[in-house]
Protein backbone atom coordinates (compact mmCIF):
# COMPACT_ATOMS: atom_id res chain seq x y z
CA UNK A 1 0.00 0.00 0.00
CA UNK A 2 1.30 3.45 -0.89
CA UNK A 3 2.02 5.98 1.82
CA UNK A 4 -0.71 8.60 1.72
CA UNK A 5 0.24 12.24 2.21
CA UNK A 6 -2.57 14.80 2.49
CA UNK A 7 -1.63 18.45 1.89
CA UNK A 8 -4.06 20.81 3.61
CA UNK A 9 -3.73 24.46 2.73
CA UNK A 10 -5.01 27.62 1.12
CA UNK A 11 -4.50 29.18 -2.31
CA UNK A 12 -0.80 28.33 -2.32
CA UNK A 13 -1.75 24.65 -2.05
CA UNK A 14 -4.59 25.04 -4.54
CA UNK A 15 -2.03 26.55 -6.92
CA UNK A 16 -3.41 30.04 -7.49
CA UNK A 17 -1.36 31.99 -10.03
CA UNK A 18 -1.59 35.78 -9.76
CA UNK A 19 0.63 36.27 -12.82
CA UNK A 20 -0.76 34.44 -15.88
CA UNK A 21 2.53 34.98 -17.72
CA UNK A 22 4.20 32.74 -15.09
CA UNK A 23 1.80 29.86 -15.71
CA UNK A 24 2.25 27.57 -18.72
CA UNK A 25 -1.49 27.53 -19.40
CA UNK A 26 -1.85 31.31 -18.94
CA UNK A 27 -4.64 30.80 -16.41
CA UNK A 28 -5.18 31.51 -12.74
CA UNK A 29 -4.02 28.09 -11.53
CA UNK A 30 -0.67 26.41 -11.99
CA UNK A 31 -1.04 23.07 -13.74
CA UNK A 32 -0.03 19.56 -12.69
CA UNK A 33 3.52 20.10 -13.91
CA UNK A 34 3.89 23.27 -11.81
CA UNK A 35 2.05 22.93 -8.50
CA UNK A 36 4.22 21.97 -5.52
CA UNK A 37 1.89 19.13 -4.54
CA UNK A 38 2.15 17.53 -7.99
CA UNK A 39 5.91 18.08 -8.10
CA UNK A 40 6.13 16.47 -4.68
CA UNK A 41 4.31 13.41 -6.02
CA UNK A 42 6.73 13.12 -8.94
CA UNK A 43 9.81 13.51 -6.76
CA UNK A 44 8.65 11.04 -4.09
CA UNK A 45 7.66 8.42 -6.65
CA UNK A 46 5.15 5.62 -6.97
CA UNK A 47 5.40 4.44 -3.36
CA UNK A 48 3.58 7.60 -2.28
CA UNK A 49 0.15 9.08 -2.93
CA UNK A 50 0.08 12.88 -2.56
CA UNK A 51 -3.39 14.41 -2.34
CA UNK A 52 -3.95 18.17 -2.42
CA UNK A 53 -6.68 19.81 -0.36
CA UNK A 54 -6.21 23.51 -1.10
CA UNK A 55 -8.87 26.22 -0.83
CA UNK A 56 -8.24 29.89 -1.57
CA UNK A 57 -8.93 31.95 1.54
CA UNK A 58 -8.74 29.04 3.98
CA UNK A 59 -7.80 29.80 7.60
CA UNK A 60 -6.94 27.57 10.54
CA UNK A 61 -9.94 28.30 12.80
CA UNK A 62 -11.22 31.78 11.96
CA UNK A 63 -14.70 31.91 10.46
CA UNK A 64 -14.83 34.43 7.65
CA UNK A 65 -17.85 36.78 7.70
CA UNK A 66 -17.50 37.29 3.93
CA UNK A 67 -17.24 33.65 2.79
CA UNK A 68 -18.61 30.48 4.34
CA UNK A 69 -16.68 27.33 5.32
CA UNK A 70 -13.24 28.93 5.09
CA UNK A 71 -11.90 27.66 8.42
CA UNK A 72 -10.23 24.26 8.36
CA UNK A 73 -11.35 23.44 11.90
CA UNK A 74 -15.07 23.25 11.13
CA UNK A 75 -14.57 20.94 8.13
CA UNK A 76 -11.65 18.91 9.51
CA UNK A 77 -13.64 15.79 10.34
CA UNK A 78 -15.37 15.21 6.97
CA UNK A 79 -12.31 16.43 5.09
CA UNK A 80 -9.91 14.02 6.79
CA UNK A 81 -12.35 11.12 6.77
CA UNK A 82 -12.90 11.53 3.03
CA UNK A 83 -9.16 10.99 2.50
CA UNK A 84 -8.59 8.15 4.97
CA UNK A 85 -6.24 6.45 5.53
CA UNK A 86 -3.49 9.05 6.00
CA UNK A 87 0.17 8.48 6.81
CA UNK A 88 1.14 12.16 6.91
CA UNK A 89 -0.86 15.37 7.10
CA UNK A 90 0.96 18.44 5.78
CA UNK A 91 -0.64 21.71 6.93
CA UNK A 92 0.40 25.00 5.34
CA UNK A 93 -1.95 27.66 6.68
CA UNK A 94 -1.64 31.04 8.37
CA UNK A 95 -1.47 33.59 5.57
CA UNK A 96 -5.22 34.25 5.51
CA UNK A 97 -5.34 34.29 9.30
CA UNK A 98 -3.39 37.58 9.15
CA UNK A 99 -6.39 39.38 7.62
CA UNK A 100 -7.34 42.52 9.50
CA UNK A 101 -10.97 41.44 9.95
CA UNK A 102 -9.91 38.49 12.14
CA UNK A 103 -8.04 40.79 14.55
CA UNK A 104 -5.56 38.03 15.48
CA UNK A 105 -1.87 38.55 16.15
CA UNK A 106 0.79 35.94 15.33
CA UNK A 107 0.53 34.31 18.74
CA UNK A 108 -3.25 33.93 18.40
CA UNK A 109 -2.87 32.49 14.89
CA UNK A 110 -0.53 29.86 16.32
CA UNK A 111 -3.12 28.98 18.98
CA UNK A 112 -5.56 28.46 16.11
CA UNK A 113 -3.08 26.07 14.50
CA UNK A 114 -2.82 24.19 17.78
CA UNK A 115 -6.59 23.73 17.90
CA UNK A 116 -6.51 22.42 14.33
CA UNK A 117 -3.68 20.00 15.15
CA UNK A 118 -5.60 18.59 18.10
CA UNK A 119 -8.74 18.23 16.00
CA UNK A 120 -6.85 16.42 13.25
CA UNK A 121 -5.35 14.01 15.76
CA UNK A 122 -8.82 13.18 17.09
CA UNK A 123 -10.15 12.00 13.71
CA UNK A 124 -9.83 8.25 13.12
CA UNK A 125 -8.26 8.61 9.69
CA UNK A 126 -4.70 7.55 10.45
CA UNK A 127 -2.93 4.66 8.80
CA UNK A 128 -0.55 4.06 11.71
CA UNK A 129 -0.58 4.55 15.46
CA UNK A 130 1.66 7.62 15.17
CA UNK A 131 -0.26 10.62 13.86
CA UNK A 132 2.30 12.30 11.64
CA UNK A 133 1.66 16.01 11.08
CA UNK A 134 4.06 18.40 9.35
CA UNK A 135 3.44 22.11 9.91
CA UNK A 136 4.77 24.30 7.10
CA UNK A 137 5.02 27.98 7.94
CA UNK A 138 4.10 29.86 4.75
CA UNK A 139 6.63 32.30 3.27
CA UNK A 140 6.24 35.82 4.63
CA UNK A 141 4.07 38.31 2.76
CA UNK A 142 6.48 40.68 1.03
CA UNK A 143 6.82 44.45 0.78
CA UNK A 144 4.71 45.65 -2.12
CA UNK A 145 1.63 43.80 -0.86
CA UNK A 146 -1.43 46.06 -0.95
CA UNK A 147 -4.78 44.33 -0.62
CA UNK A 148 -7.47 46.52 0.96
CA UNK A 149 -9.76 43.51 1.47
CA UNK A 150 -7.15 41.66 3.52
CA UNK A 151 -6.47 44.94 5.30
CA UNK A 152 -3.65 46.33 7.38
CA UNK A 153 -1.00 44.52 9.40
CA UNK A 154 -0.71 41.38 7.28
CA UNK A 155 2.99 41.79 6.45
CA UNK A 156 4.01 42.31 10.06
CA UNK A 157 1.98 39.36 11.38
CA UNK A 158 3.26 36.99 8.70
CA UNK A 159 6.85 37.97 9.58
CA UNK A 160 6.26 37.08 13.23
CA UNK A 161 4.49 33.76 12.63
CA UNK A 162 7.31 31.20 12.20
CA UNK A 163 8.62 30.97 15.80
CA UNK A 164 5.10 30.71 17.19
CA UNK A 165 4.15 27.93 14.76
CA UNK A 166 7.40 26.12 15.45
CA UNK A 167 6.73 26.20 19.18
CA UNK A 168 3.20 24.87 18.70
CA UNK A 169 4.40 22.12 16.35
CA UNK A 170 7.14 20.88 18.67
CA UNK A 171 4.94 21.12 21.76
CA UNK A 172 2.35 18.90 20.09
CA UNK A 173 4.76 16.32 18.71
CA UNK A 174 4.53 17.56 15.13
CA UNK A 175 7.24 18.23 12.57
CA UNK A 176 7.97 21.78 11.42
CA UNK A 177 9.59 23.56 8.48
CA UNK A 178 9.68 27.22 7.52
CA UNK A 179 9.06 27.79 3.79
CA UNK A 180 10.57 31.28 3.87
CA UNK A 181 12.81 31.66 0.83
CA UNK A 182 10.36 30.05 -1.58
CA UNK A 183 9.72 32.72 -4.18
CA UNK A 184 6.57 34.84 -4.33
CA UNK A 185 5.37 36.62 -7.46
CA UNK A 186 5.86 40.36 -7.95
CA UNK A 187 2.16 41.01 -8.58
CA UNK A 188 0.49 40.53 -5.20
CA UNK A 189 3.58 39.51 -3.16
CA UNK A 190 1.73 36.72 -1.32
CA UNK A 191 1.41 33.84 -3.77
CA UNK A 192 4.08 31.43 -4.86
CA UNK A 193 5.60 31.86 -8.30
CA UNK A 194 6.23 28.84 -10.51
CA UNK A 195 9.79 28.84 -9.18
CA UNK A 196 8.45 29.07 -5.63
CA UNK A 197 6.33 25.94 -6.15
CA UNK A 198 9.40 24.07 -7.37
CA UNK A 199 11.46 25.32 -4.43
CA UNK A 200 8.81 24.22 -1.92
CA UNK A 201 8.59 20.71 -3.38
CA UNK A 202 12.38 20.43 -3.29
CA UNK A 203 12.42 21.60 0.34
CA UNK A 204 9.81 19.07 1.45
CA UNK A 205 11.02 15.91 -0.28
CA UNK A 206 13.88 14.99 2.11
CA UNK A 207 11.84 15.97 5.17
CA UNK A 208 8.84 13.83 4.15
CA UNK A 209 11.08 10.93 3.12
CA UNK A 210 12.46 10.87 6.66
CA UNK A 211 9.02 11.01 8.29
CA UNK A 212 7.25 8.30 6.26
Amino acid sequence: MRKHILCLGDSNTHGYCADPSDCADGGIRFNENERWTCLLQKKLGSNYLVTEEGLSGRTTVFQDPLHESMDALSVAYPLLKSHEFIDLLVIMLGTNDTKERFNANAAAIAVGMERLINKAKSVDCWQTEKKNILIVCPPQIKEGFNDPVMGEGCIEKSRQLAPYLKDVALRNGCYFVDAEGCEFNKIDFMHLSRKGHSQLAKLLVPIISEIV
